[in-house]
């Protein structure tokens, strides 16, 4: 079986197009994995910021070029 050379090319297109913005983006993340997103995105060739902050938050959100959300252990809290 041949490999798909159409997603090749548009996996290398879209990185280049990524790495063209460099996007600012708002990440929301858990504390597990905060150094580990974070060091991905600089890899990619964007600029993570990590605002949780709520008054901090919005503001950021509206200049801001993208979003990501990871609540992967998301919990409850008491009260």
């Amino acid at each position: 079986m041949q490999p798909d050379l159409h997603c090749r090319t548009l996996a290398a297109h879209t990185l280049k197009h990524f790495r063209a913005l460099s996007p600012l983006t708002h990440c929301m993340t858990n504390d597990v994995v905060q150094t580990f997103t974070a060091n991905t995105l600089l890899a990619l060739g964007a600029s993570p910021a990590m605002v949780i902050d709520p008054v901090e938050a919005r503001p950021f959100a509206a200049i801001a070029n993208a979003l990501l959300v990871n609540v992967g252990t998301f919990q409850r809290l008491a009260g």
